[in-house]
């Protein structure tokens, strides 16, 4: 499980002007994040405008991701959302040969109870043949997966071997870290929380911005793995603002404007994702230009 310790990336899905996928620009940040030192990619998340990808895209993607990537650092697949005999169903039918894990969101817009939650991820984690990490996202689901409920799971499961909680609560993450299994991952979903999550004992972050800036992001976290905090705070401060303008109007549409500043992928998002305002892109141009 160590494989999973460190910085994972919740990669973008660029799109050109015709809001097809622009798998140059993929190919192009799959390998900027490898060489700057991301420790793996995560494939097809909410920050990868999944919901907006029809399955022979999300195919296309995996298809790319994985040829680009051949074998550098692991891959974590997304597969989740609110029906779970359709996501069973996803996993018997998709090639997992070359994923390391599966990311599973909890169930949102149905808000089931703590039981219901529970019951969901059982079903998932009988039938994945790779490692599952839950995914905590209250902001988005409108439903907290309890302290209890992750736990439970961790402990019935082996293969339930982490969560990414991005519930941007740090009595929660506080409340995992102590009461864990030793070899269950609590990873950071939430960028402006990774450090402290990481020196309390996570096991590091899935992290938005640190695609944009690999190399400084992911030394962050190794710093903080090995309890360096001065120095890691040092480059926690430089990334500070701009971690909260990605976040100011929309994911993804901030880390795009991010991409386009470096130059490495359009501002480009399907609707009901608009682009980030004029007044963001330069806020972040401005970022970039400084940093």
């Amino acid at each position: 499980m160590s494989k999973f310790l460190g910085t994972g990336v919740a990669l973008v899905t660029p799109f050109n002007a015709n809001l097809e996928v622009d798998h140059e620009a993929l190919a192009n940040i799959v390998n900027y994040n490898i060489d700057n030192g991301t420790d793996y990619l995560v494939i097809c998340g909410t920050t990868a405008e999944s919901v907006t990808l029809t399955k022979e895209e999300k195919k296309d993607v995996l298809n790319t991701i994985t040829k680009i990537s051949n074998g550098r650092v692991p891959l974590v697949l997304g597969i989740g959302g609110s029906n779970t005999a359709s996501i069973i169903k996803e996993i018997k039918s998709t090639d997992l040969s070359q994923i390391d894990a599966i990311l599973s969101v909890a169930p949102y817009y149905s808000k089931p109870t703590q039981e219901g939650i529970y019951q969901h991820f059982k079903a998932i984690s009988e039938v994945s043949p790779v490692d599952l990490i839950l995914y905590n996202v209250p902001g988005r689901t409108s439903k907290n997966m309890d302290v209890d409920t992750t736990l439970r799971l961790a402990n019935d499961f082996k293969n339930v071997i982490g969560v990414k909680e991005a519930g941007n609560n740090m009595s929660q993450y506080y409340e995992l870290i102590k009461n864990k299994p030793s070899d269950f991952l609590v990873i950071s979903g939430d960028d402006d929380l990774a450090l402290g999550v990481t020196l309390a004992g996570g096991a590091g972050v899935i992290s938005v911005i640190g695609q944009a800036f690999p190399k400084e992001f992911s030394e962050m976290i190794r710093l903080g793995l090995n309890g360096d905090a001065k120095a890691a705070f040092n480059s926690h401060f430089k990334l500070m603002d701009v971690i909260g303008y990605i976040f100011e109007e929309n994911n993804p549409a901030g880390i795009k404007a991010v991409f386009k500043a470096l130059n490495l992928c359009s501002d480009q998002v399907r609707l009901p994702i608009v682009p980030a305002s004029n007044v963001l892109q330069e806020k972040i141009n401005s970022f970039v230009r400084n940093f």
